[in-house]
């Protein structure tokens, strides 16, 4: 029975990788401001992918949320990656972000978020960094970063997406957890966006480092559930946050700052009730841009130009609702775009790969696609 399940799992590899060699070769359209733009499919049958980590020799990483981290070499064969912490996969928590090192090439290494297991059948946030071996058949030298206080039971709002920031540091966003109280309250991570350095210490110009009651990787706080993260050609973070009913805002957190949840919001609750003391309060910041109704924002991408000079500096955040990348500009910031295809159904994840084309993970057709010049 072993010998036979391992000659089946050999076999269902194989045909995995020549499945997704063929799928790099379909390619279909979509109309843009850019253009008309090729959607290229580089990999398909995948089952509820979270996030994918762009490498620099033209392979890539993508996560499922039921723990599986999947590598596509170059030449388009896929194959798993052993060594993947446990995780608690259960609700909207799982395997999630991957983030590739700057200094990939160098060290190797990666950053994975994952909902992990905690004791009494809780899980938090939970941030570690592991080596990608040579061959990417399996991590090394997997080191929890971070882990959340407290976890919960509860399934929801995971949020998880990492940022290596410009000065090295790594940011983890982090949502409420379904309590939404604890947005506001400095003694837990629930809510917040938290700075850690690469060793997972605390960096020591931390906002809240020495303040009594307040936890030391705090960077931000008062945020529902961000699921998108990146930064802009300046440096700075920009992350997309889902509201309730309505609400969806799109922020650039800053040190210390507080960004409202539940206390205002431009949403409602699910039942339509009105959300804490409205859209304004002293001491809160506005949202930089907002969604009503609700797109479900995930992934965000701020474009570098390099291949569409009139994107420069634009930011790009996937929907799960509506299954389109909405394409944001200006300052007021405004959505200038809806960029839709059948392909782009619940979409998960975006990136920009080192030539300037644009990839991005469709939860819908378990699928990674790469959109480019014709």
């Amino acid at each position: 029975m072993r010998i036979a399940s391992r000659i089946l799992a050999a076999a269902a590899a194989a045909a995995m990788a020549v499945a997704v060699v063929a799928a790099g070769a379909v390619a279909q359209t979509v109309e843009t401001s850019a253009g008309t733009l090729r959607l290229s499919r580089m990999i398909d049958g995948l089952d509820t992918p979270w996030a994918i980590g762009l490498l620099p020799d033209g392979g890539f990483l993508v996560t499922e949320r039921d723990g599986r981290l999947v590598h596509v070499g170059a030449d388009g064969a896929a194959r798993d990656v052993a060594g993947v912490p446990p995780v608690a996969a259960r609700g909207q928590g799982g395997l999630l972000d991957v983030t590739v090192a700057r200094d990939f090439h160098q060290t190797r290494e990666i950053w994975l978020s994952y909902s992990k297991p905690q004791p009494g059948g809780g899980a938090g946030t939970a941030l570690a960094s592991a080596r990608l071996s040579r061959d990417a058949r399996r991590l090394t030298d997997l080191r929890v970063l971070f882990e959340m206080k407290p976890g919960s039971s509860g399934g929801r709002h995971f949020g998880s997406r990492v940022v290596e920031a410009a000065d090295g540091t790594l940011l983890l966003t982090i949502g409420d957890r379904g309590d939404r109280p604890s947005a506001q309250d400095l003694s837990v991570h629930s809510g917040k966006i938290v700075r850690i350095a690469r060793d997972g210490r605390v960096p020591a110009d931390n906002p809240f480092v020495g303040v009594a009651g307040a936890l030391p990787e705090i960077y931000s706080y008062g945020h529902r559930n961000p699921q998108g993260a990146g930064l802009d050609l300046d440096g700075r973070l920009w992350t997309a946050e889902h509201g309730a009913r309505g609400g969806d805002e799109v922020n650039q957190p800053r040190v210390g700052r507080n960004y409202g949840w539940p206390v205002i919001s431009y949403g409602r609750h699910y039942s339509g009730a009105r959300i804490g003391e409205g859209t304004e309060a002293p001491g809160m910041e506005q949202p930089v841009f907002y969604w009503d109704p609700s797109i479900a924002p995930s992934g965000l991408l701020v474009y570098s130009g390099k291949l569409w000079p009139e994107w420069r500096g634009d930011i790009f955040v996937g929907s799960l609702k509506f299954g389109y990348i909405s394409r944001l500009e200006g300052d007021p910031m405004r959505e200038a775009e809806q960029i839709g295809a059948p392909q782009t159904g619940r979409l998960r994840d975006i990136a920009e790969a080192s030539d300037g084309a644009i990839w991005f993970v469709s939860a819908a057709d378990g699928a990674v696609w790469r959109m480019a010049p014709r």
